[in-house]
């Protein structure tokens, strides 16, 4: 029999200005920047379902639920310590009504999981092709940053297959791999919106959200992005507003 994991082995974290705790690992994979970033250029509404794959602990999918609180998310993940922590930070959050978290593979999804039934989908997939790097000794980061059996193309077409028609899929990736997201999207996926995520004023962007619609075909949209950090290293006003839950990404 297993036993739970030491109080120690955790941190308690705050998002969105402290309106959502996340319990996370203290070593190994830690939700940072992105999940917030990804949540909040969701166009979810009121009444929306939205699937969270590789949800982890659960940042996105909470922060999306506290953004729009009459939607309902549902978050799926291959590691079931992470999903298990998932779930206590639905419940630490108050939100165990509409958030849900299951343990699942995107390459052989449970049954529960309908195909076309969510009006959004959002991921923020491995940003490293197995073969790219070392991958990172802690096996949760590894499993966070390395692409493993699913690689882009299978997170694409789960997202995409999970959306109803005229559904939207909201990626998060780096700046240096659009190429091949863009690829996978060719064909399945219309009204693209490329924003990037500009380091700083002048700066390159190492990552971009990338949003698109199921079976549709209007043309892209490259937007403006958004400049993250000032020269002095703080977060700009507009990043910050974001990040502490004042402003949504409006793609």
């Amino acid at each position: 029999m297993s036993r739970p994991a030491p109080a120690d082995d955790f941190t308690e974290d705050r998002l969105l200005g402290g309106r959502v705790v996340l319990r996370q690992p203290r070593q190994g994979y830690r939700a940072a920047i992105d999940p917030v970033f990804l949540a909040a250029a969701v166009p979810a509404q009121a009444g929306d379902s939205v699937l969270d794959v590789g949800c982890g602990a659960g940042a996105a999918m909470l922060c999306l639920a506290r953004r729009v609180e009459e939607c309902r998310v549902a978050g799926i993940d291959t590691q079931r310590e992470l999903v298990r922590l998932a779930g206590d930070n639905v419940l630490l959050n108050g939100v165990g009504g509409r958030v849900t978290v299951m343990s699942g593979d995107l390459l052989r999804p449970p049954p529960r999981l309908e195909p076309g039934s969510f009006a959004h989908a959002m991921a923020n997939p491995p940003y490293l092709e197995a073969p790219s790097g070392t991958p990172p000794p802690d096996g949760g980061k590894a499993v966070a940053h390395v692409e493993g059996e699913a690689d882009l193309a299978a997170w694409v077409k789960f997202a995409l297959t999970m959306v109803r028609a005229k559904g939207s899929v909201t990626f998060i990736h780096r700046a240096d791999r659009l190429d091949r997201l863009l690829a996978e999207l060719s064909g399945r996926a219309g009204a693209i919106e490329f924003f990037p995520l500009w380091a700083g004023e002048g700066k390159p962007a190492k990552r971009v959200i990338l949003r698109a619609r199921k079976g549709v075909a209007t043309p892209m949209r490259v937007l403006p992005g958004l400049v993250l950090h000032e020269a002095d290293g703080r977060y700009t006003a507009a990043a910050d507003a974001v990040l502490r839950g004042a402003a949504a990404l409006v793609l």
